[in-house]
């Protein structure tokens, strides 16, 4: 009978130590709810927003996440005006206010600094705001199964395997924060850090989840950027690693929530696995997330925190940023998807939009785009300028390398 009941002991504290993994199941269920056609895509400021925002508050509170310091919910609305253009540059005084909101967990560790962990969960509904890059997206769900449902998937699962047994060896308290509006302008980051609903001095770092979902099984390349925004972190991101391979960027600016932090002198990481054809198209469907991938890359993660959690307070850095923190107006757009982990000189093209100006110019997936008019491309910083000096309707030319050939094309915005 000893023996017995020793071995049910163990096997009842096996299962207690494990029980906090993350979970392909969980990722699954998560995802499959979030990027159903029964949510139409998460439009922010739609009630199918409003009803992703209250799955993730559902989940929150069946882990016993607390509210964050001050608040007395989960879900934390907010107001804007939608801009002019796709990318928030502009904003449009007389539209009406949009209602959206933020929704946050917290992990009360009765310390004085906290890690934030966050990402986006709306997405661009049926296609009506000029964000998608299908050819015809108007009334087409876009379902942002890995933009980013994957990402908040992440973040539950996350809460999840720290507020167990792993709460009691924290050294900072966590909040666990999914913003809205992203993909308008990081509208819900911008509001979250404006608001100081989590004194931006006392974060000890803040994660990024963006698009995590679609690991290739075959580089297992992770992209992280804002390595350079504190000293430790070039070590930690590489020490936490096991299987991966780490494409590292030191700038803490970049087209996600992680920015807003970032101009709040607060440290950051972000955290990508990489751009793919179906990005901003209706065909970012839960079936396409390579699960076992995700469960790796959030594996890495919680490492990747694991390291933090033993670090002093870090001290902030600022970075050479590839936009010098100011903003470029776009009026055009080529029409390719870059393929951001590439390592070499120029715009590698991952993907080709039919019927934007580089398919008309017969830019091809592969082709690594040198030059755009009279301006070297050689890195994206260079090609966003570039952009930014056509008006629609301009004719230029387009230098590209295919197969070590170099080629100039004809592209008309």
């Amino acid at each position: 009978m000893k023996t017995n009941r020793l071995f049910i002991l163990f096997t009842f504290l096996s299962t207690l130590a494990f029980a906090q993994d993350i979970s392909i199941e969980k990722l699954q269920k998560h995802i499959g709810f979030l990027a159903s056609d029964s949510l139409h895509g998460r439009g922010t400021g739609t009630p199918d927003e409003q009803k992703a925002a209250a799955y993730i508050a559902s989940a929150f509170r069946e882990l016993g996440l607390g509210y964050l310091p001050g608040q007395k919910e989960y879900v934390i609305p907010f107001s804007f005006r939608k801009s002019k253009d796709p990318h928030g540059n502009e904003m449009d005084t007389t539209a009406p206010r949009t209602q959206s909101m933020n929704v946050a967990g917290f992990i009360n560790c009765n310390k004085t600094y906290t890690i934030c962990i966050g990402a986006h969960f709306d997405h661009l509904g049926l296609g009506h705001d000029k964000n998608s890059l299908d050819a015809n997206p108007e009334g087409k769900i876009h379902n942002g199964a890995d933009d980013n449902a994957s990402g908040v998937a992440g973040i539950l699962e996350l809460a999840r395997y720290y507020s167990g047994a792993r709460k009691n060896k924290l050294h900072y308290n966590l909040a666990f924060v999914c913003f809205s509006g992203e993909e308008l302008g990081l509208i819900g980051s911008k509001k979250f850090v404006e608001a100081n609903l989590l004194d931006t001095g006392v974060i000890q770092l803040m994660i990024n989840l963006d698009m995590v979902g679609r690991l290739n099984d075959s580089t297992q390349k992770v992209m992280v950027y804002g390595t350079g925004t504190s000293l430790p972190l070039h070590r930690i991101t590489d020490e936490a690693n096991k299987n991966l391979v780490l494409v590292k960027d030191s700038s803490g600016m970049g087209p996600s929530d992680h920015t807003s932090f970032y101009l709040k002198r607060v440290p950051v990481l972000h955290f990508f696995t990489g751009q793919h054809k179906d990005y901003h198209k209706p065909d970012d469907d839960a079936g396409k997330i390579n699960y076992p991938g995700e469960k790796k890359v959030l594996e890495y993660i919680a490492g990747v925190i694991d390291r933090v959690n033993e670090e002093p307070k870090m001290a902030f850095l600022k970075t050479r940023d590839a936009q010098s923190g100011q903003k470029v107006s776009f009026k055009v757009t080529l029409g390719i998807m870059p393929d951001y982990s590439f390592e070499g000189k120029g715009i590698k093209v991952d993907g080709v939009t039919e019927g934007k100006p580089a398919f008309r110019a017969g830019v091809l997936q592969g082709d690594i785009i040198l030059q755009l008019g009279e301006i070297s491309t050689s890195d994206m910083s260079s090609y966003m300028k570039a952009l930014g000096t056509f008006q629609k309707g301009s004719a230029t030319r387009v230098k590209v390398s295919r197969k070590g050939e170099e080629k100039w094309l004809e592209v008309t915005f």
